[in-house]
């Protein structure tokens, strides 16, 4: 896998993503030199969700119909309530996700998007985090849910919460220049 300085990232994402869980690792991993894309189910603005309230709307730079999964290095799956229901039934979404696990591509999940790997069958038999509200749905997808930071098992991180942001982050990084993790046990 290539330094971060020359890798490409996906981060996808739709209306009502936690407005920190999206912004941040786009930011932080432009500035570290990634190539940094947000892709949404439709063209132009999303918004983003923050203290029950509409915040900060994002430029999306394409549609989820114009990613070439085979062009980037990960896959980052932000935060927030609404990403996971409107996600995981849209088929284009399943189809990238899936892609990119199959590949062996880092896929770094915060938040409640740890939902979208159960609707990929990306969760049993695997070390987990999530947003203590779907714990027990991880549990039922058969993860092994722990209450830590960041969780990485083969490739697929994972996160709690927006205050895990630095753990997150860092441990992106460390993965997207790792060699390609097999799914497999």
């Amino acid at each position: 896998m290539p330094a971060i300085a020359d890798s490409r990232i996906l981060i996808m994402a739709t209306h009502g993503y936690e407005e920190t869980t999206l912004i941040r690792p786009r930011d932080e991993l432009s500035a570290q030199g990634a190539k940094v894309d947000v892709a949404a189910p439709e063209a132009g603005e999303i918004k983003g969700w923050q203290h029950n309230d509409w915040d900060k709307s994002v430029k999306a730079d394409m549609t989820l119909e114009e990613v070439k999964v085979g062009e980037y290095d990960a896959l980052i799956l932000p935060g927030g309530l609404m990403i996971p229901d409107t996600l995981r039934i849209n088929d284009t979404a399943m189809a990238i996700i899936k892609a990119f696990l199959e590949m062996g591509k880092v896929v770094a999940a915060m938040c409640h998007a740890p939902a979208l790997l159960i609707e990929a069958g990306a969760v049993k038999g695997r070390d987990v985090t999530s947003y203590l509200s779907i714990r027990t749905d991880m549990i039922n997808a058969g993860g092994r849910w722990v209450d830590h930071q960041v969780v990485v098992d083969r490739g697929i991180i994972t996160s709690r919460h927006p205050a895990d942001l630095d753990a997150f982050i860092a441990k992106t990084v460390e993965h997207v220049e790792e060699v390609p993790h097999p799914r497999t046990s």
